[in-house]
């Protein structure tokens, strides 16, 4: 198992960026074209992307400082519903919050499909936790990172 990581900064109070991982119109403003999330320890989180159903739990929320999900594919092998972990730790920083993340227990694989995906949202989350309207989202995963 492998793991990735990466921190960006959001001109943002931790306690509004915080709302961009936990409520489903904060979520699909920079990821995603639809969310079901019950942000609360042990519930649902529910997120297509790109039509790839990302299903798993929320394992823990710690507002305004951190969220910890599980996370997989409905109906894959590889990475099923709520087999790897991902936190988002949020810190304030004299510009906003610093936002670190770390995509954990994933297979070997699926590490540099993901690193791309996290690429293309992590910039769209520093515009919509910032105010900004981060538009439609037409990405699709790269074939060849698998």
């Amino acid at each position: 198992m492998a793991e990735f990581r990466d921190s960006i900064e959001i001109a943002a109070s931790p306690e509004t960026v915080f709302e961009y991982l936990t409520t489903n119109s904060g979520m699909t403003a920079w990821m995603g074209q639809y969310a079901d999330l019950e942000a609360t320890a042990g519930g649902r989180f529910a997120v297509d992307i790109a039509g790839h159903p990302v299903r798993g739990k929320f394992l823990e929320v710690s507002r305004p400082y951190r969220v910890v999900v599980s996370w997989g594919f409905a109906g894959s092998v590889d990475l099923p519903p709520g087999a790897s972990r991902v936190e988002f730790t949020l810190t304030a920083i004299g510009s906003g919050t610093q936002v670190d993340l770390l995509h954990s227990h994933l297979p070997d694989a699926e590490v540099r499909g993901h690193a791309d995906g996290w690429a293309h949202f992590f910039p769209r989350l520093i515009i919509a936790g910032s105010g900004g309207d981060a538009g439609i989202d037409d990405w699709q995963p790269d074939a060849t990172m698998t």
